[in-house]
């Protein structure tokens, strides 16, 4: 069942005291009850005048708002002159949460799900109760918005045919530089989150892994001290100290050249000996061709050499 449009708010009605109502412009508008179903609602990741008008209305209309943090979400309803009662939702008491929503949902009421800031599901634990509120037979109805992961790549200027997100780094040094690791080989735009306190650490490990490529630093999108540094990374490590780390912040990461994707010699001598003791050089080749970035017949010339030197097991040379 496709979710019903959203009608034009229309001023309060002062004979219907009740009314469920939001505030926009100094005019109190009437909303309508939300249709039944769970509301995916993306609000603001800074100013508060990024809220949809199709947002507040929902807002207004539902029975419950289940949110991160009931003190931050207040700021946000009182700001706009909602009264919907708001309900914790996070990771701490999920478990616990969901089977009372999913009850107000099996009565026919409307659950409005946000996040702190931005869009629900986006790094938070939000996915859970969407997959079981379809389990369950109800409607799930997206309104979208704010986003901190396009807003800063926006205002990168950096590709954005493809990106990857990956949220937080780890927040020790070893798990962080492995998966960096990881990361440096993916062929996209990278997208992060990072912490004040972890920003200049984090940094110059970036700078130690993907050094020569380039990147921005985006600290308070949307906010009073929205900031943006761009440059290569390297340099943008060299002067981490002087970062005012107050706030969150996003790092974009532009993708590799193609010879940073490409592999190592020695990986690739490493791969090559593991594949030729069960397969072919044909076979060997082809697969080492798909992993390592490196042309065929560089590798079809190696691996040759390592068969000659008698350093692959028992795979069969190609004719």
């Amino acid at each position: 069942m496709r979710a019903k449009p959203a009608t034009t708010p229309t001023p309060l009605d002062p004979a219907q005291p009740n009314a469920r109502t939001f505030l926009v412009a100094g005019q109190m508008l009437t909303a309508p009850r939300a249709v039944p179903g769970l509301h995916l609602v993306a609000t603001p990741i800074g100013n508060l005048g990024d809220i949809t008008l199709r947002a507040l209305e929902t807002l207004a209309g539902v029975d419950v708002i289940a949110c991160e943090d009931t003190r931050i979400t207040h700021r946000l309803t009182e700001r706009y002159g909602i009264s919907a009662m708001l309900k914790p939702y996070h990771e701490h008491n999920a478990a616990q949460a969901r089977p009372k929503i999913l009850e107000k949902l099996a009565q026919g009421g409307s659950v409005a799900l946000v996040s702190d800031a931005g869009t629900p599901l986006i790094s938070d634990p939000g996915f859970k109760l969407v997959r079981e509120v379809y389990a369950a037979g109800h409607q799930v109805i997206a309104l979208p918005g704010p986003s901190s992961v396009l807003a800063a790549l926006a205002v990168a200027a950096l590709p954005t045919d493809r990106f990857f997100f990956d949220g937080f780094l780890p927040s020790r040094q070893g798990a962080r530089r492995a998966r960096l690791t990881e990361l440096a080989r993916i062929d996209a735009t990278l997208v992060l989150f990072e912490s004040g306190n972890r920003i200049e650490k984090s940094l110059r490990d970036i700078a130690e892994i993907m050094g020569e490529r380039e990147a921005a630093i985006c600290r308070e999108l949307t906010k009073l001290h929205e900031e943006v540094r761009r440059g290569q990374v390297a340099a943008l490590a060299e002067t981490a100290d002087a970062l005012e780390t107050r706030g969150e912040f996003v790092v974009v990461i532009g993708p590799p050249t193609q010879d940073a994707l490409a592999m190592a010699p020695d990986q690739l001598d490493d791969m090559l000996r593991a594949a030729l003791k069960h397969n072919s050089v044909k076979d060997a080749v082809a697969q080492a061709v798909e992993i390592s970035g490196r042309p065929r017949r560089e590798i079809y010339a190696r691996a040759l050499e390592l068969t000659r030197q008698g350093d692959t097991g028992d795979g069969d040379a190609e004719d």
